[in-house]
């Protein structure tokens, strides 16, 4: 049996992407929930057949490109070049001593690539050396001169749109690179023509329409709408916690440390702030409670911190292909005040759930010195979160 290729990939990302408008450089910029790098990287650095992945950045992106991406796996990002072309060539520089056999290149400006196309990609390049990705042109091409004229009507029969990743033999596409180097070349717009010039033959495979390139705001808003109408099944979820009081002198509350008093008696670390929306996100989806999914029986979750569950329970909205559109807590108590507290908690969510922080609310209230919390023997809270998925049926 074939010994399996070692696949690499590189994601170039040191472009300004300037006709995209105000905001920054495009693949900073979020879409769908998601900053379009972290979706174009994420299906490269969870594909089981890619073992590197290589992200070439502009050096004044370092920290919003570790931001955006901190949850991947990922080479040392490397510097890229004044060229699209430059920035390919140190991507392969730095992946050089990883001895791929393979590697896919890919834009970050495509934040729609899904992981069939990547095996497609993989496949090619085994088969062929050189690949790309094509999708045939739908709408009569016309060629014209400089006065604006018509000059010729290809036959679009014969015309593919290129995509990427575009798949290459790893020393192939280096040398290529190198040699256009030495000669001076740095006017290619992607690596086939590079290799078309070095003189290898290019294959295409099946790309994918959705796998669109963002450059202009336009582009922006309508793939904003296309993915909102792909979560056409909006879904809402209620939860409710109460902890006692013991003995303590801190109280987690929102994934925040609150100093008190007193502590709480639970057997995790009791954030009845979190627990309430774990059960709101778990009820949204119809899949248990909080209970089901971490019983108080399993000494496993022992003194656990909260964030975890909530983790868990935002890893199952993203299983099921959903998205987070709301999150809201109130809090029922005497003491601690949470009005001061109250951003710092609705921050500590948002970092949680990798939600926008516009999209979390944090609220609290007394119960008019009645009942338990009146007497404030512990505290409750009450939640409720919405999210969207697509239809299932």
């Amino acid at each position: 049996m074939p010994k399996p290729k070692r696949t690499a990939a590189i994601l170039v990302a040191a472009g300004r992407g300037l006709r995209a408008g105000a905001g920054g450089p495009k693949q900073y910029r979020t879409i769908g929930g998601h900053t379009v790098i972290f979706r174009a990287m994420e299906a490269f650095c969870r594909h089981p057949d890619v073992f590197a992945v290589q992200p070439v950045v502009n050096p004044d992106d370092i920290a919003i490109f570790n931001e955006a991406v901190a949850s991947l796996r990922h080479q040392p990002p490397t510097n890229g070049g004044a060229t699209r072309q430059a920035s390919v060539h140190a991507g392969l520089e730095a992946l050089a001593a990883e001895k791929p056999d393979i590697v896919l290149i890919h834009d970050a400006a495509r934040p729609f690539v899904t992981p069939a196309v990547i095996s497609r990609a993989i496949d090619a390049a085994e088969r062929t050396g050189a690949a790309v990705p094509a999708i045939a042109v739908t709408d009569t091409i016309k060629q014209v001169g400089d006065t604006g004229d018509v000059e010729a009507t290809p036959d679009r029969a014969r015309l593919r749109i290129a995509q990427t990743p575009q798949a290459f033999r790893f020393d192939v596409i280096l040398e290529a690179h190198r040699r256009a180097a030495r000669d001076g070349r740095s006017d290619f717009t992607d690596d086939a023509a590079l290799a078309e010039w070095a003189g290898l033959t290019v294959a295409t495979f099946e790309g994918d329409p959705a796998n669109m390139k963002l450059t202009t705001p336009e582009d922006f808003v309508r793939e904003e709408a296309r993915l909102a109408s792909q979560l056409g099944d909006i879904r809402t979820g209620t939860g409710y916690d109460v902890h006692a009081f013991g003995d303590g002198d801190h109280l987690m509350i929102c994934g925040v440390r609150v100093p008190h008093t007193r502590g709480f008696l639970a057997h995790s670390d009791g954030d009845v702030g979190l627990h309430a929306l774990v059960d709101a996100i778990l009820g949204a989806l119809a899949d248990g409670d909080i209970g089901s999914h971490f019983p108080p029986s399993d000494m496993k979750w022992k003194g656990a911190a909260s964030d975890k569950f909530l983790t868990y329970a935002i890893e199952r909205v993203t299983a099921r292909g959903g998205r987070i559109a709301n999150l809201e807590v109130t809090l029922i108590c005497e003491r601690p005040k949470i009005g001061p507290l109250r951003d710092t908690m609705r921050a500590r969510i948002a970092e949680i759930t990798g939600v926008n922080v516009s999209r979390v609310a944090v609220k609290a209230t007394t119960s008019e010195r009645l009942g338990f919390t009146g007497r404030e023997e512990g505290i409750a809270a009450t939640a409720s979160a919405t999210i969207r998925l697509p239809w299932s049926e």
